[in-house]
């Protein structure tokens, strides 16, 4: 054995004068790196027996002997990958990563399957002290393959993991922040490649996907945080928003059902509530549906809005004589008109026509509007009487006059404003927008909205 060595350092170690014994190593210098095995192809060979002393040198701190025997294990045989791995440790004692890496790909592309443990351990390290994480996290998750009774790596690996999905994370979510959307697209990606259970990553990418437009994708994500976590209400309502961004009203109400029975959240329930209302407007007369851009109020519209929005105020107190009406049969508001005339809030002229055609003025509405206050007051008594005691002075509309209570009352009350001056403008035609917003309010008022 030992004419063997004299020959292989004879022929491999040309710089050196004569033959230094390797020194006895009771306290290794680098205890963190285990000396590579040797292949039992090797075994034996002038390469194991060069490597074997560069190591007796490397943990004994002499770098620069230990460098000329792993060198001269490799002008033994240039096929000796535990030669390279040694090279690459020695890097990483020197503090230089990014000189140990070539060695240790090196190593790789010579040791079968390219799976060298110790290679693939010192290339973690490298990539480590340079920054890669993902590529550190790769090459230890490769050793713990090849290797898997490495329990202290097993534990170092899934800090890794957790560590590297943090910081894809944070990237992602910087780059929605900042409007990046592709980035962070691609950034959550990744980050749920490494995490695929994770439902709140599901979520965050569905949201920045419907952010850019892309709704088949946002829908697909959330359906899968859903899916992952059925506590999910938040997903649950996006889903339900995309559904009915599309016409799918029988669908997000269903979802928003869900949701709700999950966690109660009030912009759900009025999205809820904003459906069915649509869903009943539907199916009201198109004449109905046109009142809101109506440039002009008729009494006919007046009569269906009131008793379509107000129709718990119009119970009790019937008129006998509402039946009597001569000119509403064909009318598409006819049910309406009969509810209000019944009830009182608008009464027949006395010939026992209604006249639906006939424009609404303000002072109309007032009277209307009086008439439905009183009925608020009979159902809510104290509600309305602050209101009913004012005397309000217009410019146009003397206190003499019959509508000048009900016109009072409903200024009194923020129902209706007055004009430039102060003046009231009786005379004024009143819009569908302005209707409705009276109608709503006395709604309010009565507790109905």
């Amino acid at each position: 054995m030992r004419k063997l060595l004299a020959a292989a350092l004879l022929a491999f170690s040309a710089c050196a004068p004569k033959i230094v014994p390797a020194p006895v190593v009771t306290a290794p210098k680098f205890p963190e790196y285990a000396q590579p095995p040797v292949p039992p192809s090797f075994a034996g060979g002038a390469a194991a027996l060069l490597e074997s002393r560069g190591w007796a040198f490397f943990q004994s701190g002499d770098l620069k002997a230990a460098e000329r025997e792993f060198s001269a294990a490799l002008h033994a045989a240039a096929e000796f990958y535990p030669a390279e791995t040694s090279l690459g440790y020695l890097e990483l004692a020197r503090k230089d990563p990014k000189a140990a890496l070539p060695h240790f790909d090196r190593a790789l592309e010579l040791s079968p399957q390219h799976a060298d443990v110790p290679a693939l351990l010192g290339r973690g390290e490298s990539l480590l002290a340079v920054g890669r994480e993902p590529e550190a996290l790769a090459a230890f998750s490769a050793a713990l393959a090849a290797d898997p009774s490495q329990t202290d790596l097993a534990r170092r690996v899934e800090v890794l993991k957790f560590r590297n999905a943090e910081q894809g994370i944070a990237r992602a979510r910087d780059a929605a922040r900042a409007g990046r959307l592709d980035e962070a697209v691609q950034a959550y990606t990744v980050a749920i490649a490494a995490s695929p259970e994770s439902p709140f990553l599901y979520r965050e990418l569905a949201a920045v996907e419907r952010q850019k437009g892309d709704l088949d994708a946002a829908l697909e994500h959330f359906r899968r945080a859903s899916a992952l976590d059925p506590g999910d209400a938040r997903s649950l309502g996006q889903i339900g928003e995309i559904l009915e961004s599309r016409g799918d009203t029988v669908g997000a109400q269903e979802v928003y059902a869900r949701s709700l029975a999950i966690e109660p959240n009030a912009d759900v329930e009025k999205r809820v509530a904003d459906l069915r209302a649509r869903a009943e407007l539907a199916r009201l007369p198109a004449e109905y549906r046109a009142i809101d851009d109506a440039p002009q109020l008729t009494r006919a519209d007046l009569a269906a809005l009131i008793g379509i929005r107000l129709a718990p105020l119009l119970q009790g107190g019937r008129r006998g004589d509402a039946g009597l009406i001569t000119d509403v049969r064909n009318n598409w508001a006819a049910t309406w008109i009969v509810a209000v005339a019944r009830a009182g809030v608008m009464e027949p002229f006395a010939n026992h026509a209604f006249q639906p055609r006939t424009v609404v003025r303000r002072v109309d509405l007032a009277q209307a509007i009086g008439r439905l206050l009183a009925r608020v007051e009979a159902q809510n008594p104290g509600r309305t009487r602050e209101w009913q005691s004012a005397r309000l002075k217009f410019s146009d509309l003397s206190a003499s006059h019959l509508a000048y209570p009900a016109a009072s009352m409903a200024v009194a009350a923020g129902l209706l404003k007055t004009e430039e001056n102060n003046a009231f403008r009786p005379s004024k035609v009143v819009t569908g927008a302005e209707a409705i917003d009276a109608i709503e309010k006395v709604g309010a008022l009565a507790g109905l909205r």
